[in-house]
């Protein structure tokens, strides 16, 4: 062996040295998606060494790689000779290994990145691609987790932090949405308003812990007895109120009465202590001389003093005079 080749050979070594140790996955791929070349990283994850799979196909030993989606991605690369690519965001993995990293001991898997370059031989033609995969379950993590932070946060962000409702801001932006899409449509919409009666007594005689049970309770006889359409929110204090859309204001009163008989029968169990209630209601059916939205709650406003007028617990549809 002469020097020049002796040097070849040492230089092969250390890069097939490098090749096998290296914290990617490598995995090279003949047309016929053999497999004839596992580097360490894939040996390690798989728990498959080289004599398992070389000279096997990829979708026969990994049957959770989708086949027709990887060949449509390869093909463009042994026809066009460019690389392509995938993240975990379109695709958690190709090879569903199993996650042992500690700080990332959430995640079942590992996610993974991948390359797919084109190998071309002296010719210039491709016969072989090279996969290179990236353990990136970290970072997926690390983005999920932020994710899930950033959807509680708007979440908490829209809702009343007693009832779990919508707060009034939030619930007043979709009044203004379904009052623009009665003015583009003129479908069916009713609004009811409610207030628990003398809720001022509950606080001075229970306290104010026990007004707050109450409220609480209220707020998931209310959550019950309306569709997932309605949309309900916490006007302030005892007062809620509640979109019907699709809904007349005969409809509205179905939905008040049940609402309202239900809250009757309710007895609000809360430090030893039970509370009996009841609830008074106001209706608005949207209609073309409400020229804002203001207008339908004051409407539905009018309707609520009007049942309390008429001696509490009971409903009252809004009519103009």
């Amino acid at each position: 062996m002469n020097k020049e080749t002796h040097e070849i050979l040492n230089e092969f070594h250390w890069l097939m040295a490098a090749l096998q140790n290296i914290d990617v996955g490598l995995v090279i791929l003949n047309t016929n998606f053999e497999i004839e070349l596992w580097n360490g990283f894939m040996q390690n994850h798989s728990a498959r060494m080289p004599d398992e799979v070389l000279g096997k196909s990829v979708f026969e030993l990994f049957p959770e790689l989708p086949e027709s989606w990887f060949r449509r991605k390869a093909d463009t690369v042994f026809v066009l000779k460019n690389s392509a690519f995938t993240t975990w965001e379109q695709r958690p993995y190709l090879f569903r290994f199993n996650n042992y990293r500690p700080i990332t001991s959430m995640a079942d898997f590992m996610y993974q990145n991948s390359t797919i370059i084109p190998l071309t031989n002296v010719r210039g033609e491709v016969e072989h691609i090279c996969l290179i995969v990236y353990d990136v379950t970290e970072v997926a993590v690390n983005r999920l987790q932020l994710q899930e932070v950033n959807t509680q946060l708007q979440q908490l962000s829209r809702t009343d932090g007693l009832t779990g409702l919508l707060n009034r801001a939030s619930w007043e932006a979709e009044l203004v949405h379904e009052y623009q899409r009665y003015q583009r449509h003129q479908h069916l919409c009713s609004m009811l308003m409610f207030d628990i009666d003398h809720f001022k007594r509950v606080n001075d005689n229970y306290g104010h812990p026990t007004g707050d049970e109450v409220i609480r309770q209220t707020a998931a006889c209310l959550k019950e007895n309306i569709r997932e359409i309605d949309i309900a929110g916490r006007y302030g204090g005892e007062e809620f109120a509640v979109i019907l859309p699709d809904t007349h204001a005969e409809g509205a009163l179905v939905v008040a009465e049940r609402l309202r008989k239900k809250i009757d029968t309710l007895s609000v169990h809360y430090d030893g202590l039970y509370v009996e209630y009841s609830i008074s209601l106001g209706i608005a059916e949207l209609n073309p001389t409400m020229n804002e939205p203001t207008a339908w709650i004051e409407c539905a406003d009018k309707a609520l003093y009007q049942a309390k007028h008429n001696g509490r617990n009971n409903s009252v549809i809004y009519t103009e005079k």
